[in-house]
């Protein structure tokens, strides 16, 4: 009965109760052990690696540290699927792809003292090893003097496979494919994020402003134009006109600072900082520190305050600099992502840098100013001394400006978009001109080996392209807007008040005349992956010369020409293996090719052609002459002509027509396959002309008199005619 009237038994406890209120004293405490290193270099790989543009910002740090003039970048779905980084560094040694992209291995130091003095951009080698353990990674590289390439897989920081032989391009290519596949959450929380695209977009820009020196593009996978495309400008200035637009470089301030006193920090800045006509919504900091892309929230912060304080209504600018200090003030080792550093007496730095862009903007006419240019003279005045020539212009000797004189639009606006404009002073296009006669000079000191010195010929070539370049064209080159494409073989061209059509076949085939010639000796290759047999080349091009003649008849006699010509292009083959990067084997098969300009690579349609004309059309017993006709064969056979498929938006249609056999009034389809192929060509074509063609002529083309007459450039407007046509209106 004493246990029917006792108390009810209380409820049992709470798991969690349990464990930690009611835990016997004689619980030990859980064993530590060691993590797997699969998950250890996991967790290591999820630090560095945190999204696509953490993994494209550590390979475009490799290409730099490689020495890269051009870097690409192409992305799928934000980089998930897909990130390829190609360069055109100095490769990588075959010794070194089995340790690659192994944990902290690296060529950058090899003691920790190091880190005193380093200047390279990476250093510790875990960039390419996380990837490994986030990714797919396929490597392909090239390094001088190999007559291939090597392709290798990795995983978890091993490779899959040997390095296998492949033709490749001189330097490198990164391809990372299926980034975060092992780790479910963090692929899921970046698709379910807005596109990463644009942050890697806005790196490139960055990174393209401060090396200026170096060619950078951007792109989705599969687009046929780029998101960012710069080539190698000759100031800063031009390269952040050229990347973020003239409505943000004509609103930019020069600031420069410095500190050489012992007792506090020892620096360099530099940089641009918008002025009161600028506006944004949000700040745009640019910061380079010891030639690294990094962060300072105090920095930024700091000079957000002196602009709130100074210019209020522009109080969100945009800010490029770059700070040089002693290495051993610089403390790189910070962040996983070297996002960060941490300097000695920064403080210091941030007042200095802060009362000099203060002192900056309390200088500056705060009120907006705009000024209108006025054209007095036509440079092309002097193009043609013939009243009649098609692009001749008058002069006025009077002083006042006239309304149809002035013109509210920026020559070198690469969007050829109006704006107002300020005027562009005489001395500074004379120091531009210097800066990029300086930079072709070192350009071609650069690419031209010791051994072309001894070949006055080359020299010869040379100066009478210097002799022979026309001014009044030089300045229209230089200082054009594109337009756009008028027809297959036209371009249209607005440069100060005129308007005029540019035959793009002639100017490509000068332009790549000009660049054999200065690149004489030291060409990078082209290789192909089959070689092709120069014997079938040289049949296929004298067939379509002659489509209509019997077949059995003239064959024989075609076929003794082919052999004939594969015989001398194959004892020639030393000479233009080494003097214009032309590859022909013992057995006379083409091989390699020479890269001419950057970015662009011939229609291959065209070999045929090249290959008769190398046998037939090149003079061989005269030096000069040999060289000259040489170099016209691999113009011709560079230059952007039309694609052989006729173009589908214009009067084509029926080319791409099918034909139902045995049925004469049946319609037939259209080749959609065709069609597309004929699309993309068309379309990668005139992206070549915007973007690469009328870039590097800005550069390097000497445009010749005799352009000035052929009809290779011809005046189709001009703003003062038209501004009397529509006054009588």
């Amino acid at each position: 009965m004493e246990n029917e009237t006792s108390e009810p038994s209380s409820p049992p406890p709470h798991p969690m109760e349990t464990d930690t209120l009611h835990s016997p004293p004689s619980l030990h405490p859980p064993k530590i052990h060691r993590l797997d290193e699969s998950v250890v270099n996991r967790i290591a790989a999820g630090e560095v690696i945190q999204r696509p543009v953490s993994a494209v910002k550590e390979l475009i740090e490799n290409s730099l540290d490689a020495g890269s003039t051009t870097i690409n970048v192409s992305v799928k779905d934000g980089g998930i699927k897909l990130i390829q980084v190609s360069d055109d560094g100095h490769g990588i040694r075959y010794d070194d792809l089995p340790i690659l992209c192994e944990r902290h291995t690296t060529s950058k130091l090899s003691a920790f003292e190091d880190l005193q003095s380093i200047k390279s951009m990476g250093f510790r080698g875990e960039a390419l090893a996380s990837m490994t353990y986030v990714a797919h990674v396929t490597v392909t590289t090239i390094t001088s003097g190999q007559l291939h390439g090597y392709r290798v897989s990795y995983r978890d920081g091993v490779m899959e496979h040997e390095p296998r032989a492949c033709a490749a391009v001189k330097g490198t290519q990164v391809l990372i494919e299926n980034l975060f596949y092992n780790m479910i959450a963090r692929r899921k929380s970046l698709q379910s994020s807005a596109d990463d695209y644009p942050k890697i977009v806005d790196l490139l820009s960055r990174f393209a402003i401060h090396h200026n020196n170096v060619s950078f593009s951007c792109k989705k996978h599969g687009a046929s134009t780029a998101d960012v495309h710069s080539v190698a400008m000759s100031s800063r200035l031009d390269a952040i006109r050229s990347v973020y637009g003239v409505s943000v470089a004509r609103n930019l301030i020069k600031i420069e600072a410095s500190e050489a006193s012992s007792s506090s920090s020892i620096f360099e800045m530099e940089g641009f900082v918008s002025d009161a006509n600028y506006s944004a919504k949000k700040t745009t900091m640019v910061l380079f520190i010891n030639e690294r892309l990094v962060e300072c929230t105090a920095l930024k912060r700091s000079i957000e305050i002196v602009y709130a304080a100074t210019l209020p209504k522009a109080s969100k600018p945009f800010i490029y600099m770059s700070i040089i200090l002693p290495p051993e003030h610089v403390d790189v080792n910070v962040h996983p992502t070297k996002r960060e550093v941490s300097l000695l007496n920064q403080e210091v730095i941030i007042e200095r840098i802060q009362s000099t862009i203060e002192s900056k903007l309390r200088n500056f006419n705060e009120a907006s100013t705009y000024q209108e240019h006025a054209v007095h003279s036509s440079p092309v005045s002097t193009v043609a001394a013939d009243k009649d020539s098609p692009i001749n212009t008058s002069t006025s000797g009077s002083q006042k400006v006239y309304a149809y004189k002035m013109v509210r639009t920026d020559l070198q606006d690469p969007s050829g978009r109006l704006h107002a404009y300020m005027q562009v002073k005489p001395s500074r296009d004379l120091e531009r001109n210097r800066g990029l006669n300086s930079l072709r000079s070192s350009i071609r000191q650069r690419r031209n080996p010791k051994e072309t010195a001894d070949l006055t010929s080359v020299h010869e070539l040379i100066n009478e392209i210097e002799k022979g370049c026309h001014s009044g064209l030089l300045d229209i080159v230089r200082n054009c807007t594109y337009v756009g494409m008028a027809d297959d073989v036209f371009a249209l061209l607005q440069h100060n008040t005129h308007l005029y059509l540019a035959n793009v076949v002639n100017l490509s085939k000068e332009l790549m005349y000009q660049l054999v010639l200065q690149r004489f000796g030291y060409f990078n290759a082209i290789q192909l992956s089959d070689p092709a047999s120069l014997q079938e080349l040289i049949m296929l091009a004298l067939r379509e010369e002659d489509p209509d003649s019997e077949a059995t008849e003239n064959d024989d006699l075609k076929g003794k020409i082919a052999e004939m010509n594969v015989k001398l292009l194959t004892q020639k083959a030393e000479m233009l293996e080494e003097y214009f990067g032309i590859l022909v084997d013992p057995q006379g098969n083409l091989s390699r090719l020479p890269v001419i300009l950057d970015q662009h690579t011939p229609d291959m349609d065209r070999v045929p052609e090249f290959a008769l004309c190398l046998g037939n059309d090149v003079v061989w017993n005269d030096e000069k002459i040999c060289f000259q006709t040489i170099a016209a064969a691999l113009a011709n056979f560079y230059a952007m002509h039309p694609p052989l498929l006729p173009n589908p938006s214009g009067d084509n249609s029926d080319f791409y027509k099918t034909v139902v056999e045995g049925e004469e009034n049946v319609p037939g389809g259209v080749d959609e396959e065709l069609i597309s192929e004929a699309e993309n060509a068309w379309a990668q074509r005139e992206w070549s002309i915007q973007h690469v063609l009328f870039p590097s002529m800005r550069l390097f083309f000497k445009p010749p008199t005799s352009m000035a007459a052929n009809g290779t450039f011809v005046q189709v407007a001009s703003l003062e005619k038209l501004y009397r046509v529509f006054e009588r209106c």
